[in-house]
């Protein structure tokens, strides 16, 4: 224009500020990363817009059409979920026939809160738009938040009112808000209850015992008052032989189990009608000793299953790595070498195998570790008491991450063949030539 905003007259100061107050509905979806969702639906809603009144334009009366997505559709209680308010269609356009300016506009809004949980989500977008031609229809924009969980159950999420502020010659706000709230509702999410960890323990006065002897039973941080049932396991489970005691007001409880049954190898404690891991302890193991004489004319035959070791064994030392060509920043891909766990120790105790990897050294340059991802994958061998879990799919890192695991339990053991699918994200423009990294494996 030539012209210093100070300078402008006054018929024409009026023109470019009523363009600025209808312009503030337009910013654009590039700045902001929409969220994954499952179900999030478009939804029409009439709006409210008012301009800013040195605009000189009376108030904008029409539909937006919007839409809600979420990164997680299903949480737990504390959880934190991330929210994406997209108004796919605003209330108005470009009333005028002079074209807007890029990245002039920022937005921000509210998220409306519904079902297991009420309130609202701040979200906010960048300052980020395209040009607007005259007359032309003002694009798509995106605004992100957060809220923590705070209930279990469907908690809905309608579009709320909204504002553009603008940053050209002056700094404006056009207000939009929903006519008839709340809107209808647009996504929603299942949240489930998220139970504090339960950290129940007991411990035995003795780790063996003939049959019918009586073992003390202590333990610590029960339910105050809480009827809590001794029993004793044969393996996963559980025999005739129970008790029951209550906890005192500090959560402790201390009694005693009479174990008749000579297949007891542990004793367990809960609270309830039955032992589940949420209000339970142990199992600690114990054994009964049978001590009783040998008939006359009988003979007594024993024999001794000996422990073994927690070992590891991989298929190769080595990986090769698919090429990637030099500027195009694409992922260098391969397979781990195969690993097997045979875990012959015959106790309680699980394991856990984990990695982590070293820069990738090359010609004068390096690929951070960081840059390495895997997508691990675990299989059991037929009869193992136990059954290995994969680690979850993420970056490696020199900080490590867990390749698989076997959980602790009343017998654990068997033989797993762990892998995984590599991924290290080379950088476009990573200068030509090899590059190597070590991938360490602890099992513990």
């Amino acid at each position: 224009m030539g012209v210093t905003p100070h300078r402008i007259p006054r018929t024409r100061r009026r023109h470019w500020t009523a363009l600025l107050g209808a312009a503030a509905l337009a910013v654009t979806a590039g700045g902001a990363m929409a969220a994954p969702a499952a179900a999030a639906a478009n939804v029409d809603f009439p709006t409210h817009c008012v301009p800013p009144p040195i605009a000189g334009i009376p108030p904008i009366d029409g539909t937006t059409t919007a839409k809600i997505t979420v990164d997680n559709a299903t949480p737990k209680v504390g959880d934190t979920v991330t929210v994406t308010y997209t108004v796919v269609t605003p209330a108005a356009s470009n009333p005028t026939d002079l074209a807007l300016p890029a990245d002039i506009m920022t937005p921000t809004g509210k998220v409306t809160l519904g079902g297991a949980q009420t309130g609202s989500v701040t979200v906010a977008g960048p300052k980020k738009n395209d040009p607007v031609p005259g007359r032309g229809t003002f694009p798509s924009f995106s605004m992100t938040g957060a809220f923590t969980v705070t209930a279990p159950g469907a908690i809905t999420l309608s579009p709320g009112d909204y504002n553009i502020h603008t940053s050209y010659i002056l700094e404006l706000d056009t207000p939009c808000t929903v006519t008839d709230p709340p809107a209808p509702v647009s996504e929603t999410v299942t949240a489930a209850d998220n139970p504090p960890a339960n950290t129940r323990a007991i411990q035995l006065g003795a780790a063996s015992g003939a049959p019918g002897a009586a073992v003390t039973v202590t333990g610590s941080d029960f339910t105050p008052g809480a009827t809590v049932t001794l029993a004793g396991r044969s393996g996963a489970v559980q025999t005739a032989d129970t008790a029951t005691v209550t906890a005192d007001a500090q959560g402790r409880l201390s009694g005693s189990l009479v174990v008749n049954d000579r297949t007891t190898t542990g004793v367990v404690a809960y609270e309830g009608g039955a032992w589940s891991a949420e209000k339970g302890a142990g199992p600690v193991a114990y054994v009964v000793i049978d001590d009783q004489p040998v008939p006359e004319g009988s003979q007594k035959l024993t024999t001794t299953v000996k422990a073994g070791t927690l070992s590891m064994s991989q298929a190769g030392d080595a990986v090769t790595m698919s090429p990637v060509a030099f500027g195009s920043g694409a992922p260098s891909t391969g397979g781990l070498n195969a690993v097997t766990v045979k875990d012959f120790r015959g106790g309680p105790a699980g394991w856990s195998l984990t990695g982590k990897v070293t820069d990738f050294s090359g010609p004068g340059a390096k690929i951070d570790a960081g840059k390495l991802s895997w997508r691990p994958a675990c299989t059991t061998k037929a009869g193992s008491p136990s059954t290995c879990q994969a680690g979850s799919a993420g970056v490696v890192g020199s900080a490590g991450a867990t390749l698989a695991s076997a959980p602790d339990g009343t017998l654990t053991g068997g033989e797993f063949t762990a892998n995984a699918e590599l991924s290290l994200d080379v950088p476009a423009f990573t200068p030509p030539g090899s590059y190597a990294g070590v991938l360490t494996l602890t099992l513990t």
